[in-house]
């Protein structure tokens, strides 16, 4: 039994890496390739080789959210690059393996181009972004208000690839999204969301005294964008009258700490001694902590009351948890106020947008004497993104439900 799996982003690569931990035992010839990006997060799993070619775009992968990036990837050999990967599904397919895509139509559409069987794993999109529980959400522009227009955030063309014959099944990434599909008859299965998956506190992190809100901040994953969005929580925090307080900035292991602790220095923040290395810096400011870490990351998750972020899917980890999180449109790539935007419909009342830092300390102060909604945004965040342990089912399900037909 053969089986190549596609996916296309870091995220995407981190959720099939979930996958594929648990199918390596029962699948004897595994593979990977990573359609964007180098896919580093495949070196968790090194008995699985990644084939066919592999190449950093110059804008990350972002070019649905900035078209103009796409010339520079253009420049950069897209074409060249897809084409080689186009060879190698194709190839695959002949040999008589299955294929699990992972992602979004990219990862589905050279799915269905290798003629081989496939299954689909959807992250990208969710009926949240259209409606919740209660019907259609409001919107504004005319644009807004087509963009459901096909009765699914999934277009027509999507759910062809996804009730052909040669796709096994589908697992969406919520249940309102499952229901949806299932409409048109396609095989779609509601296992959970991969993304809720390894998030256990690891204790590097001490809990704080009773009494001291802890703040976990989140300002991307990308340089140069993250060290922009760092200014913008910055100022943020500045304006917050709440002490004890502490704050967990959780940074991502590809980022440089410098950077940030440089900023913290320029806004009045002093360095704690001993409390200094590649990986943490402790900072105080009155009666204000600062942790920056790049090993902590499950903890600042877990450890805090709610979250300034300017993130994609440590956000919705974030949420997932049942935490409010409040967002402040950024310049981008990843974090414009579109994108901000739909991410409040993804997540609803669990992500608050401020319009501009000094907007968010009246959203904390609100929250804090807010018990009912912060009741409301448990329940909301635990139902959208579902409970741990999901990449397991659906390995579970393909190794009981799938492969046993499958020849090769």
């Amino acid at each position: 039994m053969k089986l190549l799996c596609l996916s296309n982003g870091h995220g995407e690569d981190i959720i099939a890496v979930r996958i594929l931990q648990h199918l390596r035992t029962p699948v004897n010839n595994l593979a990977a390739l990573p359609l964007v990006g180098e896919g580093k997060a495949y070196q968790q799993l090194p008995d699985i080789p990644i084939i066919g070619r592999v190449q950093k775009m110059p804008s990350g992968g972002f070019i649905y959210m900035d078209s103009s990036q796409l010339l520079g990837d253009l420049k950069g050999g897209l074409l060249q690059l897809l084409y080689s990967q186009v060879q190698t599904v194709r190839q695959w397919g002949k040999e008589g393996g299955f294929i699990l895509a992972v992602g979004d139509i990219v990862p589905l559409f050279l799915a269905w181009l290798s003629g081989a069987e496939y299954a689909f794993v959807g992250t990208a999109k969710s009926e949240y972004y259209l409606r919740d529980e209660n019907g259609q959400l409001s919107r504004q522009s005319w644009w807004q208000k087509w963009e459901g227009w096909s009765g699914s955030v999934y277009l027509p063309w999507e759910r062809w690839l996804m009730t052909h014959p040669r796709c096994r099944v589908v697992f969406p990434r919520d249940r309102l999204t499952t229901e949806t599909l299932q409409r048109w008859s396609i095989p779609a299965v509601d296992l959970g969301n991969p993304m809720m998956d390894n998030l256990e506190p690891g204790g590097i992190i001490a809990p704080s005294p009773p009494g001291v809100l802890n703040l976990t901040l989140l300002p991307g994953s990308r340089s140069p964008e993250a060290y922009e969005n760092w200014r913008l929580i910055l100022a943020a925090v500045s304006q917050l009258k709440i002490s004890p307080l502490r704050c967990l900035a959780a940074i991502a292991p590809s980022l440089d700490l410098d950077p940030f602790g440089s900023v913290l220095k320029a806004t009045g923040w002093v360095p704690v001694d001993g409390h200094t290395s590649k990986e943490q810096q402790l900072f105080q400011r009155d009666q204000m902590t600062m942790l920056l870490t790049r090993e902590g990351f499950n903890d600042c998750l877990h450890l805090g009351d709610m979250a300034i972020a300017m993130a994609g899917t440590a956000t919705e980890q974030f949420v997932g948890l049942g935490k409010p999180a409040i967002a402040i449109p950024g310049k981008g790539p990843q974090f414009t106020p579109a994108f901000a935007e739909a991410q409040s419909r993804l997540l609803g009342p669990s992500l608050i947008l401020a319009e501009n830092p000094q907007a968010v300390a009246g959203v904390v102060r609100s929250l804090l004497q807010d018990s009912p909604q912060l009741a409301t945004i448990a329940a909301n965040g635990r139902r959208r993104l579902g409970e741990a342990g999901a990449g397991d089912r659906i390995a579970d399900y393909l190794i009981s439900q799938i492969f046993p037909n499958v020849k090769g």
